[in-house]
Parts: C-alpha cells; structure tokens; sequence
C-alpha cells in the first residue's frame, strides 16, 4: 500500500527532472534595476555567437517578447544592451544494468545460467545560453542570467525550447533583493 502511494511523487519527480532547465544568475547587487526601462541588443557581441543565424533570430525573437512583457521598450538609445552567448557539449551516457537469474543472451531458458549484462548507450547535446545585460552608459555588465540543458534538433520543437530557455532565465530579472 505504501508503495502506491510513494509511486505517483516518484514519477513526478523523474517526469519533472527530464525536461528541467537548470537556471542561475549574478548581478551587481549595487545597482537599482528600477531605473532600466529601455534595452537594444548588442549587436558587436550577438554577431560574434557561433550559432545558426536561424537560432539567434529564435533567441533574440524570445528575449524581445519577454522584455516587453515585463514593460521594457525597445528603443535606439537604451538603458540597458542584451548580449547572449552560447556553449553547447555533447553528452554520453552510458548505463549497465543485469537482467538477473534465468534467460541468458544466447543461451536459451536455463534458471542457472546468469542472465548478462545490457548496456545502453545514449547521446544528446547539451547548451548553455547566457544573456547577459549591460548598463548602455557605463558599458558594464550589472546582470547575468545563465540556462542550461538538453537542446533539441527537431526543428518543429526548437522555438518553444529556445521560448523556455530564455523564459527561464529571464524569470530571474530583475534580481529580487534579499
């Protein structure tokens, strides 16, 4: 009986951990973000991004969409400059498990016989986005958010993963002080 009712908060669990973006940020705890109102993209740091230009309009696209919705104004002369940048690393993981006592690999039914070991074998890409903001006047970096996880190559999912990224990282802004 405890089993069935440990069962449905274990699988939350695993169901939440595989999509889970992992979120961080940095700022200058000195600065009054109450007084940035208007971004622009930076674009000498945006060019430099080695990523697809497809990509980087999906990022930019995300960015505008939830600075606006947070009543920032897009404007030619800002308070604050976006800038992101990109890592990304394949990632292998390797998992061994024993099938136990009876039917062995090659072996027919036998209840005697070791049952072998399986392997799978798994790859995926994983990426970092940071976006960094940047006082416009005083060029200094005064927040940083960082995300990270599994990136996705189906292009039909790429704009609502790229959404949640930067909706992730971007919920930590401006900094709630302590």
């Amino acid at each position: 009986m405890k089993t069935l009712k440990i069962l449905p908060l274990l699988l939350l669990v695993v169901l939440s951990s595989c999509s889970s973006i992992k979120v961080n940020s940095d700022y200058d705890k000195k600065i009054d973000f109450a007084q940035y109102k208007t971004f622009a993209f930076y674009k000498n740091g945006i060019d430099k991004v080695e990523i697809s230009d497809l990509d980087k309009k999906r990022i930019l696209r995300s960015i505008d969409e939830v600075m606006t919705a947070k009543g920032f104004t897009k404007n030619e002369t800002p308070d604050l400059l976006v800038n992101i940048f990109t890592k990304e690393r394949e990632q292998v993981d390797v998992s061994r498990f024993n099938s136990g006592w009876g039917y062995g690999w090659g072996y027919g039914w036998n209840p005697y016989m070791w049952g072998g070991n399986n392997t799978s074998i798994s790859r995926y890409t994983e990426g970092t986005l940071y976006i960094d903001l940047i006082d416009a006047k005083k060029k200094e970096l005064i927040w940083q958010g960082e995300g990270e996880g599994v990136l996705t190559k189906d292009t039909n999912k790429k704009d609502e993963k790229i959404k949640e990224f930067v909706s992730k990282i971007l919920e930590q802004y401006p900094p709630q002080k302590k």
